[in-house]
């Protein structure tokens, strides 16, 4: 049974009973050991009542424990202590099983081929010979890398800024334009650090439906009656599902918009690895959206790289909370890519890992049909996997020595999948891992598959 934390003995050790007061003493408790984890916390109105405060300031002190995931838990169901580190912190990203040395095949990271990225060499050369080296300046984009990205830009865009990559610029706008209780649409399932992002700035988060064409518009209709501030998506190559939303969707997604004055974010992760065209529905909605091009996985981790563009007035925002910190990306890193941006070899370079990805997803789905298991191709750097059981897939797969990212990471319906990547799949693996993948999924391996 749950072991409870006295009543009297607790609110004996809060000196100031406001929701600071009550927030500080809980997580000093929890921290020194003397609330364990997994201790269950007196309700509510019994606190409140004792303090002589309201059931409100109690509710709001721990929805403060709740945001750095100390507490868990709300309702009937009562409130218990489920951490004892006292700090934001990326829960979902940094939920990763640990399957020692059993491992053969980490197919975790949907994460490029290290073989399959250009040469940095040469662009780093040029890049050091930029007028603007050294200088303390705060330019939003270095004259470069503005060249180079305008023409290939899916709408006219008002203003750019030059990010330290694609979670980078997502963190930045949540953290500029979401406040705590605000509502953000955003797909599911989506990319794990962005629900990670939204928890921490306390945001409501409403999920958006999604099909093999992309968001659904009658479920978005049905959510921006809610008076969200903003809607969060990915136009093409979604990082869980590989799914790219089709040009009737695109339509469909406008139509609706047009009925609300919501913020829309588009985060473009994959960038130029992605087999569709980049588009935007900046194209309609200038005024409030938000596009964001990842260059990291096509051109390299390291060069920690992404554009964000928007309003003049939103990167104003943007780039004045952003100088609290690092206040501007490196010249140098910037204008590497633009050289990679207009070099004639690297794009060739770009095409080919493209194709290379493809191949291997082809492999990997040819190799799960034959036991039985048929998916569509789709797109990117990893292939969605419905399974009957994420528990069982992940056991299943564990026992062989397989690590996959579980859908739960990345979702918040009940929809039951694992997400499994292709991007450094080798030829030797891929029947080992075909055949685990199809027990795992919840269906029969077919005997004559591996004949």
């Amino acid at each position: 049974m749950t072991e409870s934390v006295d009543l009297n003995w607790f609110c004996s050790q809060i000196t100031s009973p406001s929701v600071k007061g009550i927030a500080q003493a809980a997580s000093a408790l929890i921290r020194d050991g003397q609330i364990a984890t997994g201790m269950q916390m007196p309700a509510v109105r019994d606190i409140a009542e004792q303090l002589g405060v309201s059931p409100a300031t109690v509710s709001a002190a721990w929805a403060q424990l709740r945001k750095q995931k100390v507490l868990a838990g709300k309702g009937r169901s009562g409130v218990w202590v489920s951490g004892n580190t006292v700090m934001p912190r990326p829960i979902r990203f940094e939920k990763i099983g640990n399957y020692g040395e059993n491992i053969r095949a980490d197919l975790t990271m949907a994460a490029p081929d290290p073989a399959l990225l250009p040469d940095l060499q040469r662009a780093l050369q040029a890049a050091l010979h930029s007028p603007q080296l050294n200088s303390y300046t705060r330019e939003a984009i270095s004259a470069p890398l503005l060249q180079a990205i305008t023409p290939r830009w899916p709408y006219t865009a008002e203003a750019f800024l030059a990010t330290d990559g694609g979670f980078d610029a997502m963190n930045l706008l949540v953290q500029t334009l979401v406040s705590p209780g605000d509502r953000v649409i955003i797909e599911d399932p989506t990319a794990t650090r962005l629900l990670d992002m939204l928890d921490n700035v306390g945001a409501e988060i409403l999920p958006l439906a999604c099909d093999e064409q992309g968001p659904r518009p009658d479920i978005l209709s049905v959510l921006l009656a809610q008076a969200p501030v903003m809607l969060i998506y990915q136009p093409r190559t979604h990082s869980a599902t590989g799914n790219s939303i089709s040009p009737a969707r695109r339509q469909a997604l406008a139509q609706v918009l047009q009925q609300s004055n919501t913020l829309i974010v588009e985060d473009d992760g994959i960038g130029d690895l992605s087999a569709e065209a980049s588009w935007s529905l900046g194209s309609h909605f200038p005024e409030r959206t938000l596009h964001i091009r990842s260059f990291s996985k096509a051109y390299g981790p390291d060069l920690r790289l992404a554009v964000l563009s928007a309003t003049s007035e939103m990167v104003k925002r943007i780039q004045s909370w952003r100088n609290f910190g690092v206040s501007w990306t490196s010249r140098i890193l910037q204008d590497a890519v633009a050289w990679l941006l207009e070099d004639e070899e690297t794009q060739q370079q770009i095409a080919s890992a493209r194709a290379i990805y493809r191949q291997r997803r082809e492999a990997m789905l040819a190799s799960l049909a034959q036991r039985g298991l048929d998916l569509p191709l789709r797109d990117g750097l990893s292939l969605y996997i419905p399974v009957a059981s994420e528990q069982f897939a992940m056991i299943t797969l564990a026992a062989r020595g397989i690590a996959v990212v579980p859908g739960e990471r990345c979702r918040l319906g009940p929809t039951q999948f694992i997400r499994v990547s292709i991007a450094s799949l080798r030829d030797e693996q891929r029947e080992m891992i075909a055949g685990a993948l199809v027990i795992a999924s919840g269906r029969e391996v077919n005997p004559l598959a591996d004949l």
